[in-house]
């Protein structure tokens, strides 16, 4: 099987797993990561199948979508088996899946290769913006917690294992995460398209607390 085949493959098996996910990281999500980490990765030298198939990939083993303990084989390694796809390549893809996530805002997460970058940028531009926005809530909601509370003050987590557990009003995401993205790309590409999004998330907020206290 060639790289094209297995791309074909991967986005059926991919799409037909989150077609009806509803916490924001569904299969558009999963999409435009895969569309903004190839935009990105043609500026970088880098290895786009890797880019691509780590992008297609980078939440079938998310711990925010499922509350079961981690298998022998994860899923990811399963379908990677699957494809038969070279043990080096497969070595790097599930290498650049681990490093995607953000861990709290205390935590560090580095990134050991291009690829990866390339990828943990895309999928944090997303997490901001109008879509950003829409998926936070989204992602609140699936998991009933309250819009904001004012009595429950952000917390910038220190602790990957605190951040996990956090309940905290969907408001408090957007500081506890969100807003510290921009400052946290990889690329310049990146970079550059963090600076409107991250306005438009600053924007949103002063409309919102305008409209919480009745201000005129």
């Amino acid at each position: 099987m060639n790289h094209k085949e297995i791309i074909q493959r991967t986005e059926k098996y991919i799409s037909s797993e989150f077609c009806s996910e509803g916490s924001g990281h569904d299969w558009y999500h999963i999409d435009r990561v895969r569309k903004m980490s190839l935009t990105i990765g043609e500026k970088e030298t880098c290895n786009l199948f890797v880019v691509e198939m780590a992008a297609l990939l980078h939440d079938l083993d998310d711990w925010k979508l499922t509350d079961q303990a981690s298998p022998a084989l994860s899923k990811t390694e399963k379908w990677l088996a699957e494809v038969e796809i070279e043990a080096d390549l497969k070595a790097k893809i599930i290498g650049i899946i681990n490093e995607v996530s953000f861990k709290g805002a205390g935590v560090d997460t580095p990134v050991s290769s291009v690829e990866a970058a390339v990828v943990q940028d895309a999928d944090r531009l997303d997490a901001i913006g109008a879509i950003g926005i829409a998926r936070t809530f989204a992602y609140g909601g699936h998991k009933n917690r309250l819009i904001y509370d004012p009595e429950i003050q952000t917390e910038l987590h220190g602790d990957f294992q605190v951040y996990k557990n956090s309940k905290a009003p969907t408001i408090n995401h957007f500081y506890e995460k969100l807003l510290l993205l921009k400052d946290r790309m990889n690329t310049e590409t990146a970079r550059q398209l963090a600076v409107g999004r991250h306005e438009f998330m600053k924007n949103y907020l002063n409309q919102f607390f305008k409209e919480w206290e009745a201000v005129l």
